[in-house]
């Protein structure tokens, strides 16, 4: 099945650099640099109040994404207009606010009151674009290179973290974005950021195994680094392997700070690592807490849905869409699940038309919610129409992925096309000889042609299935398939008469599952005595 890289939005993972105002507080600095932001946040309010201090808090507020408390930091700065990190909180409390323009005179003063030739108020400056939804760099680049110019060639390792941050923020800038990196690291050899900041970078290009290298480096630096494993844990899950995934976020949960928010994260990884019900609970806790967490109420709404409790789950959503419409806050996923949730219960034509404007309205995920309109066809048993929509799928995707071929031909089997999901998976292991439930695929689909087996047309298939399955190296996990075809084959020869070829099959089937009564009684028939012919009298 496709990952979904937007669930990964469900998050809400914080991302932040080192701060280039507060170097003295190295306590301070480090509990935000580790997410402990409550840790932070105490300490701030209970240091002698600062230019500084005031300074962190509003980084701190920005980060978490409540810009009026933000500005209301930067703003309590002295108002000493000469200072240049006056100007800069000024310009950071404009850039919370939205306030773009007046962001980039607040920090053209600052740049002038140190005459240009302060490359800390660069830093600060560049820092505070990174950390802010400004989407446009061209800005603050020219800031970066001022910066650059004055180190003389001796990089600043939190300015080119910035600068990478900076770049990040275009799609055509990850280059860019790693050579500071590798810059900064080579400033620094023990920096930890920069070490995780390449490995986010790697995993953006789905380049897991560079990615895993710079996040265990980061590690082997600073053990107590929860960043790092929550980085880890998105990488093992972007390569599918939800249950390290989960390792590794639960590392990273014992060493994060102990809040509403990791429990909503947590949540969260577990929703993304399929274990639903789990994600329900730690949901629940922090909805106890926080009956408003729009993230939280949104992730109840799905769990719901994958574990099965369609009605809970549509109420939910319905709950949670009032209030997130009302905050212009409803996310394309937002409709899909809902769209699926009323095909569901029934109402095809009316969830259907939900995704399909979801699907209109994002052209770049169409593909993928194209295979959410068919998966939610398919729990509707609307066979047809699921077939309808992966075949959309397949054509505008150049004849489709593997996956499209397994999902249009587990469409057509269960719409009793049993030669077209023959076809289709006769493609999939064409395609791919080492996909091992392909023959399975195959072996049923003739089965679903040969009714009474008469024909033995799965016979191949499941002969080919028992041959490829027996020799993988986790055959453990394709028993109730070595089950199904070792059956199958003792009673295609058992029908025929050929009880000697057949016993081996019944046999094996029972080593397999010793509780199996059709191998039981099976096995028993054959084996039993056959009765003496009665004696003639005389």
């Amino acid at each position: 099945m496709n990952l979904k890289p937007w669930k990964l939005t469900l998050l809400a993972a914080l991302s932040v650099t080192g701060s280039a105002a507060l170097a003295q507080t190295t306590s301070t600095q480090k509990a935000i640099e580790l997410e402990r932001y409550g840790e932070a946040r105490a300490a701030l309010l209970r240091a002698p109040q600062s230019n500084e201090t005031a300074f962190e808090l509003g980084r701190l507020y920005q980060m978490r994404d409540m810009p009026d408390s933000a500005a209301y930091y930067f703003n309590k700065v002295s108002l000493n207009q000469k200072d240049p990190m006056t100007m800069v909180a000024a310009g950071r409390a404009a850039l919370a606010q939205g306030k773009v323009a007046e962001a980039e005179i607040q920090f053209d003063n600052a740049v002038k009151a140190s005459k240009g030739k302060d490359a800390k108020v660069y830093t600060m400056i560049a820092q505070a674009y990174a950390e802010s939804d400004v989407k446009d760099a061209t800005k603050a680049l020219t800031y970066v290179s001022a910066g650059e110019k004055l180190a003389k060639g001796k990089d600043d390792p939190a300015l080119m973290i910035a600068r990478g941050d900076l770049y990040l923020k275009s799609e055509t800038g990850g280059g860019e974005a790693m050579n500071s990196y590798e810059r900064a690291s080579l400033a620094d050899p023990n920096n930890v950021q920069a070490y995780v900041r390449k490995g986010q970078l790697n995993m953006r290009a789905r380049s897991y195994n560079e990615a895993k290298t710079n996040f265990d480096k980061a590690i082997s630096l600073d053990a107590n680094y929860a960043p790092a494993y929550n980085a880890l844990a998105e990488t093992y899950y972007f390569a599918g392997r939800y249950d390290d995934a989960l390792t590794q976020f639960q590392k990273y949960s014992s060493l994060a700070e102990k809040s509403s928010t990791t429990d909503a994260k947590y949540a969260s990884f577990l929703y993304l690592t399929k274990k639903y019900p789990e994600a329900l609970v730690e949901v629940d806790k922090v909805l106890a807490k926080e009956p408003n967490n729009l993230t939280m109420n949104r992730l109840r709404a799905y769990s719901l849905y994958e574990t099965g409790k369609n009605e809970e789950a549509l109420a939910a959503m319905q709950k949670y869409l009032q209030v997130a419409q009302a905050e212009n806050k409803v996310i394309t996923e937002d409709n899909v699940y809902y769209g699926k949730m009323l095909i569901k219960g029934g109402k095809t034509t009316e969830g259907a038309a939900i995704i399909k404007k979801a699907i209109d309205a994002d052209p770049k995920k169409a593909a993928e919610l194209q295979n959410e309109l068919a998966q939610a066809y398919l729990a509707a048993k609307d066979y047809p129409s699921a077939i309808t929509v992966l075949k959309q799928r397949m054509a505008a995707n150049k004849g489709g992925e593997l996956t499209d071929k397994v999902y249009l031909g587990r469409a057509y089997e269960l719409n009793s096309q049993y030669a077209q999901a023959d076809s289709l998976y006769s493609m999939v292991v064409t395609e791919r000889p080492t996909y091992i439930p392909g023959y399975q695929m195959r072996a049923r689909a003739n089965a679903n042609m040969d009714k009474d087996s008469k024909q033995g047309l799965a016979k191949p298939y499941y002969e080919q299935y028992i041959k490829v399955a027996t020799a993988a190296e986790d055959a453990s996990k394709y028993k109730s398939g070595l089950i199904e075809a070792n059956k199958y084959l003792g009673y295609y020869y058992y029908q025929k008469g050929d009880k000697t070829t057949a016993l081996p099959y019944w046999q094996q089937a029972l080593t397999l599952d010793p509780n199996d009564q059709q191998a039981k009684t099976a096995v028993s028939e054959i084996t039993k005595p056959a009765a003496k012919a009665p004696v003639k009298r005389k």
